[in-house]
């Protein structure tokens, strides 16, 4: 059996003429996938039946299927998909207050090497990447679900998507001429592979890039990411400093704040002092608990002091809202495991 989900409008042209029927059919196959996101060929109604009943018998939209559903009292929607093979990721849908956009947080791999001691992810270890078609099903099968169109993509899920770049830029292709997501909607985040952020700064490629430091040095950052020791912080600099010129483009720095680790006034001097040549926003992110408890969450006080130390340097400075905590769905957190959400 085809399954339609991940085929291009061309690709759909292809495999229509195996029914001797117009582009135009493929064109409404096409819109029915992507735009009104239905799940089986009935809900098509646009087709004749008898070409339904004929389709059904070579073709289905999805093999993905949804294994628990969990919605946060803040609204967000945490998914665990599970793939024909049996593994399994988790993706969030964010929604905010007074915004229009609707955010999407794929996964790119099945697990994660990289290992950053206060993400969940990484204590399952890598397993497999996803292919392109697994991380735009993601997307799919949120907006089957909920009816909704996703404005928005970010690859902050599990795993690290510079070391699944072919099939992250496959799917991030498809996000921007089948879904018409637009590049600038779209953000890919890591924790600072050197090689690959060298290679994405040779493509023109207008989705941003969000870079993982969580640290101002090497001693601190290879405490709580080991990515630090092969690809050390002066290297990365160089690298974020080099796709700049390159691109153009604003880099997104993200910062964990961890109580009396780094998130004192020193810290943070420091970090000001790191990124004062780099053109670049910071967005800081509260510790979300895992089963680590090591880790804590810095108080508001230091995370506003922090802050205001920041943009003192002359950068533009967040604080991420948190989103889907009661459910395991925050920033550090997803595991995709069944025990983790029953």
């Amino acid at each position: 059996m085809k399954v339609l989900s991940g085929l291009s409008l061309e690709q759909l042209e292809n495999f229509m003429e195996e029914f001797g029927v117009t582009k135009f059919r493929a064109k409404q196959v096409h819109n029915w996938i992507y735009f009104k996101s239905v799940s089986n060929i009935d809900e098509m109604t646009n087709l004749s039946k008898e070409f339904r009943e004929e389709l059904k018998t070579k073709a289905i939209i999805t093999e993905t299927k949804i294994k628990v559903k969990q919605v946060s009292s803040d609204g967000t929607i945490k998914y665990l998909i599970e793939y024909p093979d049996g593994e399994c990721v988790e993706t969030v849908l964010m929604r905010f207050d007074n915004r229009a956009n609707l955010t999407a947080c794929v996964s790119s791999q099945v697990g994660c090497a990289v290992n950053c001691s206060f993400c969940a992810t990484g204590k399952r270890g890598f397993i497999r990447n996803l292919s392109f078609v697994e991380i735009i099903e993601q997307v799919l099968t949120i907006q089957r679900d909920t009816g909704l169109k996703v404005t928005n993509i970010v690859f902050m899920g599990q795993g690290e998507p510079l070391l699944n770049l072919t099939n992250v830029l496959k799917a991030i292709e498809i996000f921007n001429n089948d879904f018409q997501i637009g590049a600038r909607r779209i953000t890919i985040s890591t924790s600072g592979i050197i090689p690959k952020i060298n290679e994405l700064a040779e493509k023109e490629l207008q989705s941003t890039l969000a870079i993982s430091l969580h640290a101002p040095n090497h001693k601190l950052r290879a405490e709580i990411m080991p990515i630090e020791n092969k690809y050390p912080i002066d290297e990365l600099k160089k690298a974020l400093l080099n796709y700049v010129e390159k691109t153009g483009r604003r880099i997104t720095v993200e910062y964990i704040l961890i109580n009396n680790f780094n998130d004192t006034t020193e810290v943070a001097k420091e970090l000001g002092y790191l990124l004062k040549d780099l053109k670049c926003n910071i967005n800081l992110i509260p510790y979300n608990s895992t089963s680590n408890d090591k880790f804590k969450k810095s108080s508001n006080n230091n995370i506003m002091k922090f802050k205001y130390l920041l943009e003192h340097s002359g950068k533009k400075v967040t604080v991420r809202l948190e989103r889907g905590a009661d459910i395991d769905a925050a920033c550090g957190q997803l595991k995709g495991k069944v025990d983790n959400v029953l």
